[in-house]
């Protein structure tokens, strides 16, 4: 099913720029969608180092316990991805599948088995129909090049209205080196490492460990701090590859090393970025919602007072309807199982303080608030009182839209 752009899509999509020792695909092997690609490769340099988080669910898919096996080499030569059939709950064929991809890929790019790394996303229980895939990768491989993001982007999507990209660039001793990233999500989104994957690659010289400390930090700040209808895929992929291949720089020799400093905060940055466009595309979103949670007993405490806002039907109703109800705020920290100080509980809404020491303040004027609320953007900051514990969580509005695209994602 066709969906019309999202309100809230970027009004133009970045051209990213080549990252040495990465070359791209994207082509149409009718696994689901027809006349579009449904299948991305992406090919890297021998001896490129890779990290990855992955979801946790208990009913995660195949391809998710491949990557997480193949994580421990630290190596890798090939993603490949598909879109339209998720490859979950597909018990001994999904396997078999997984395992026929892979060692037909490794075949085709003269290399190892635990350097192919695979990734699906679409419809649950459905098996895969692989050999549409692997009978075409002799052409896949042929049409791979450097300047292939955009179409690669465009592969992975489902439900997605718009293509996700980033690129930043970042300083390493005296060496600039590219990061380039994108990323498919638009429903079943509250990343807990929703059908979430997003792919991003550098042609800096890191080790796997230190790879894998720089994502792990970069994705709690990111991916897992997002939530468009609080539903975590079986399917939820985070890769981060580096291919060596870039200007050369000095070998740090930990992930908080300063030679990494400028690299850290660009790596968060761009993963930020494409974090907060899965929300902008959220399924029938109008608005994108911004949570600010202070005054908590940890910054983990933080974050699941977040997204319980985040999470909240009433709240995401409210602001779709346009109604300053910031009642339902309170009931959302209040249910969200960490400490909270009811009468010290502080709430602001577009920057205006409504509540202060658990009670609604004498002078509230609520029409700036409600001017605030029918924007495309709304921010919600609470402190609940307690400690220094801090976080930002990125959400959407729920509408109508959202239940019309989900009855029809089958059709």
């Amino acid at each position: 099913m066709a969906h019309s752009i999202s309100p809230l899509a970027p009004e133009t999509v970045p051209a990213l720029p080549p990252v040495a020792g990465v070359r791209l695909a994207g082509f149409e092997c009718n696994i689901r969608y027809k006349g579009r690609p449904d299948v991305m490769l992406m090919e890297l340099t021998p001896g490129s180092t890779i990290a990855g988080v992955l979801t946790k669910s208990l009913t995660r898919s195949a391809p998710i316990d491949l990557c997480r096996k193949n994580l421990k080499s630290g190596k890798a030569r090939a993603i490949l991805v598909n879109a339209g059939n998720a490859n979950a709950f597909t018990g001994k064929a999904g396997i078999q599948s997984v395992d026929r991809s892979v060692k037909a890929t490794a075949a085709a790019l003269g290399c190892k088995s635990s350097e192919v790394y695979i990734a699906s996303t679409g419809v649950i229980g459905e098996p895969l129909p692989d050999e549409r895939i692997t009978g075409k990768l002799p052409a896949i491989i042929k049409s791979l090049k450097a300047d292939g993001w955009a179409e690669a982007a465009a592969a992975i999507m489902t439900t997605d209205t718009f293509p996700k990209l980033a690129t930043r660039t970042a300083q390493i001793g005296d060496a600039t080196v590219t990061i380039n990233g994108f990323c498919k999500g638009s429903g079943m989104i509250a990343p807990d490492m929703a059908t979430m994957l997003a792919f991003v690659a550098t042609d800096a010289k890191i080790p796997a460990d230190i790879l894998q400390s720089l994502l792990t930090r970069g994705a709690d700040r990111s991916f897992n701090s997002i939530t468009v209808d609080g539903d975590t895929s079986t399917s939820d992929t985070l890769l981060l590859v580096a291919t060596g291949q870039g200007a050369k720089h000095p070998k740090p020799v930990s992930a908080g090393d300063r030679l990494l400093k400028d690299f850290r905060e660009k790596l968060e940055d761009l993963l930020q970025d494409l974090a907060i466009q899965v929300v902008k595309d959220g399924e029938g979103a109008q608005k994108l919602v911004t949570i600010d949670i202070t005054g908590a007993a940890s910054a983990a405490a933080a974050r699941r007072i977040g997204l319980a806002v985040g999470n909240s039907p009433l709240v995401k109703t409210a602001i779709a309807g346009e109604d300053a109800n910031w009642g339902r705020v309170v009931a959302a920290v209040g249910k969200a199982g960490e400490k909270a100080d009811r009468d010290k509980l502080s709430i602001s809404i577009g920057g205006v303080e409504i509540t202060r020491n658990g009670q609604r303040r004498r002078d509230y004027d609520e029409a700036p608030v409600a001017k605030h609320i029918k924007g495309q953007e709304v921010h919600i900051a609470v402190d609940v009182g307690v400690g220094t514990g801090k976080a930002r969580i990125w959400t959407c509005d729920l509408t109508h839209r959202y239940i019309e695209i989900n009855a029809d994602y089958r059709s």
